[in-house]
């Protein structure tokens, strides 16, 4: 829960359809890991790790009149064979590659989206951009972790995604495509296997955050696709915090209905969804 999308004033805020979602769901986890100091033995932040030249920000791409892209817009693979986008010259520069082949890639890229069926290429108004204040954890939550941290004698060290230019990290643990158009391995994207590793190990495994739709969403089906590999009777521990989630609705962009099919199909694949109100006897029933 990082301060870009926990506030208004964030460059993307969470609102959910109550417009208090970001909000309402840090206030909520900040409240369950004071009460549940004793239950709780780590906390793991992860945090999205941008860089201003990305595939989903506005300047990666210029519509046919040469202007940038504008946030909330989706660009299929379609508008790229179409000739509606092309890549901005100034990403291949700062790249060191040409036009030509980003454009290969971005279509490719925008194809191997759509194939997998979880999302087309969405463009973000840029956020969480590193070293700039909204990359930081939200005040109240950092606060929380560090209290947690000495109190328990626990390192609760964050865990970093998103840098790679070509390429969304929605999940913690992996990007959305791990190779360019040409078989070369995406810059900077590689799968956190350590982490899934580590996770496992726990009893149970409590999932909060922003946005459900997106971020959450991502990490818990890699999570769970991880368990399944191993024990499927294990997704039981994935327990998700749902009233500490909210998912992204913003102008044209309402993504509630894809939060909560994800929540039903985590269900069905074992995972629990209980509240942070809920008693820690819950999460072992």
């Amino acid at each position: 829960m990082q301060a870009d999308f926990c506030f208004p004033s964030g460059a993307l805020y969470v609102a959910g359809r109550s417009g208090t979602g970001g909000m309402d769901a840090l206030r909520r986890l900040v409240e369950f890991i004071y009460r549940r100091l004793d239950a709780i033995s780590e906390i793991i932040c992860t945090l999205d790790s941008h860089i201003p030249c990305q595939v989903f920000f506005p300047g990666a791409h210029l519509a046919e009149d040469g202007r940038p892209v504008a946030p909330y817009t989706t660009i299929a693979a379609e508008d790229y064979r179409a000739g509606r986008y092309r890549p901005n010259p100034a990403l291949a520069a700062q790249l060191g590659t040409t036009a030509g082949w980003l454009t290969r890639q971005f279509t490719d890229y925008c194809e191997r989206l759509e194939a997998g069926g979880k999302y087309a290429l969405q463009i973000w108004p840029y956020h969480c951009l590193i070293g700039a204040p909204g990359h930081r954890l939200a005040g109240a939550l950092d606060d929380a972790r560090l209290f947690h941290a000495f109190a328990r004698g626990a390192a609760n060290a964050p865990e970093l995604k998103g840098d790679s230019p070509l390429t969304e990290h929605y999940s913690i643990f992996a990007p959305e495509v791990a190779t360019c158009w040409d078989g070369a391995p995406m810059p900077r994207a590689t799968r956190n296997t350590a982490l899934l590793e580590r996770l496992l190990t726990s009893d149970a495994i409590l999932v909060a955050g922003l946005a459900s739709s997106h971020c959450v969403a991502a990490s818990v089906a890699d999570l769970l696709a991880f368990i399944r590999e191993r024990n499927p009777y294990l997704a039981r521990r994935v327990i998700l915090l749902r009233d500490a989630m909210a998912p992204v609705v913003a102008p044209g962009a309402d993504f509630t209905d894809a939060a909560e099919a994800a929540l039903a199909d985590f269900q069905a694949a074992g995972a629990r969804v209980l509240e942070t109100t809920d008693p820690t006897e819950s999460w072992w029933s």
